[in-house]
């Protein structure tokens, strides 16, 4: 593998916590995994979104940052690891969940958070349309998760989309897996594995599974 440091991301449902538990398995690398179920206002928000965005947001970032900073300090960035997250998607959902004046606190907490953060050297999206993510989303039984609706993860993932279009950090590799499987199916999972033993300039790349 020729990269330090690879970020999983996908919209709620994708499988990113999934296929970052194999790769970093079969290449022996370190996973991190994002704590999400440590988050005590998740369940709040979905029953009242208005009332508990603001304090779901700080306390992911708060989280994530904490858990990155940690990784640095510690000097375990040297060997090669892989996360199922990457930290831009607190701003991401908090664009998507937030008012204009919360907003506004919201980004210079990032902006300082992120200004001392690695990036990563190569990101994986996993793309899968609406009706997949309802799928699996009823499939992993979460009960606060139940009634997302199609709206809101057509949101999430038309904001990742154009995130994602427009940097220039690192390169980008979009895999479609909407139709596949690629827990039961070895020979999709191959192709992933595969995919990232390229060497990629910055930019985004399709691959077809």
């Amino acid at each position: 593998m020729q990269y330090k440091y690879i970020a999983i991301e996908g919209n709620i449902g994708s499988g990113k916590t999934t296929l970052a538990t194999m790769l970093s398995a079969d290449f022996n690398v370190r996973l991190i995994l994002e704590e999400f179920a440590e988050n005590p206002f998740l369940p709040k928000f979905y029953e009242a979104p208005d009332r508990h965005a603001f304090p779901l947001e700080l306390f992911f970032m708060a989280e994530r940052y904490h858990q990155l900073r940690n990784l640095q300090e510690q000097d375990l960035f040297q060997p090669q690891i892989i996360s199922d997250y990457f930290f831009i998607k607190s701003k991401l959902f908090a664009h998507n969940n937030l008012q204009n004046d919360e907003m506004q606190l919201f980004n210079r907490l990032f902006d300082i958070m992120y200004a001392s953060l690695p990036k990563p050297d190569l990101l994986v999206y996993l793309y899968a349309d609406i009706v997949r993510l309802q799928k699996n989303i009823k499939k992993r039984g979460r009960h606060f998760e139940q009634n997302i609706s199609d709206a809101y993860l057509q949101s999430i993932q038309e904001r990742y989309l154009d995130y994602l279009r427009k940097q220039n950090d690192f390169p980008v590799i979009i895999l479609d897996v909407t139709a596949v499987d690629f827990i039961s199916d070895k020979l999709i999972y191959e192709r992933i594995k595969g995919s990232l033993l390229g060497v990629y300039d910055q930019g985004v790349y399709q691959k077809k599974l």
